[in-house]
């Protein structure tokens, strides 16, 4: 297994004093995804939660939704020339009688951001594969006090960042405020995928009364991961993305952004915000 960290001599300049040392910096490395022995996906990541990240990707592309759904994931050998093991490839076996949907076509179509497509394709597609719509019932509902608190209970709970400041986190919690789980990851996107990875194999889909929150930007593809989970209130400290604004919109997820303190903007879902009768009105 890969380090989570690595170190590298670096020439820090500090007030025109120039000095030599080495600094701590996040390791990247590739993983690629194999599903039943075929590649899948090449993806760069922090060596850690690889089975985890294999599983929830493969919720992602609507491929697992459930725990008998996966048979194993296991690393390759001989990945290299020499036979010896990198650990950075794995293989997805499915249960026998698991439906794989045409998933090179459906990538294409909903998990590249950069890919060209229209986004109403992209809408669609994600539509149409997710099997847990969004059914909080009652309705999660929070105050903009807890959800304020999140972000630094997010910070707080970061061990890797502390050392590299160079990796980004996502978070679950319940709709009371506990900390679920949190993984860390130099791709936001892998953070997440860790995440509903290892809900996915400790039988916990839908997580239909959870906040996922995430540091940077809420793009399309955090957008799709939440509702593929059946998450329905995903938060980010900085800006989401007009399509991730209108996904959110179409399938009845709650998207919180630029969470910072108490201050917020709620792009969609306001309803499971418990905003006192005054303060909507104003």
């Amino acid at each position: 297994m890969g380090r989570v960290t690595e170190r590298r001599k670096v020439l820090r300049i500090r007030d025109e004093h120039v000095s030599s040392r080495p600094d701590t910096l996040v390791a990247e490395e590739p993983l690629e995804i194999r599903l039943n022995g075929k590649p899948l996906a090449i993806t760069m990541r922090t060596p850690g939660d690889d089975f985890a990240l294999a599983a929830g990707f493969l919720v992602s592309e609507g491929v697992l939704g459930a725990t008998e759904e996966l048979q194993s994931i296991v690393y390759c050998a001989g990945a290299v020339q020499d036979g010896s093991n990198t650990y950075n490839v794995v293989d997805v076996r499915t249960a026998p009688g698991v439906v794989i949907p045409d998933i090179t076509l459906e990538r294409n179509v909903y998990t590249t951001s950069s890919c060209g497509l229209c986004g109403k394709a992209s809408l669609d597609a994600v539509r149409t594969t997710t099997r847990f719509a969004i059914d909080d019932t009652p309705p999660v509902r929070i105050e903009p006090s807890l959800l304020a608190s999140l972000p630094d209970r997010l910070r707080e709970a970061q061990r890797v960042f502390d050392r590299t400041g160079g990796l980004h986190a996502a978070a679950l919690f319940s709709e009371a405020g506990e900390l679920l789980d949190i993984r860390e990851d130099v791709g936001r996107h892998n953070a997440v995928d860790k995440l509903v990875g290892r809900a996915l194999q400790n039988g916990g889909l839908p997580l239909s009364r959870a906040i996922l929150l995430v540091s940077g930007r809420a793009s399309f593809e955090l957008a799709q991961k939440a509702v593929m989970a059946g998450i329905p209130v995903l938060a980010a400290v900085s800006a989401p993305s007009s399509l991730a604004v209108d996904l959110a919109a179409e399938t009845g997820l709650t998207l919180v952004g630029f969470l910072r303190g108490p201050n917020m903007n709620v792009y969609a879902g306001e309803h499971r915000i418990a905003l006192r009768a005054a303060a909507a009105q104003g």
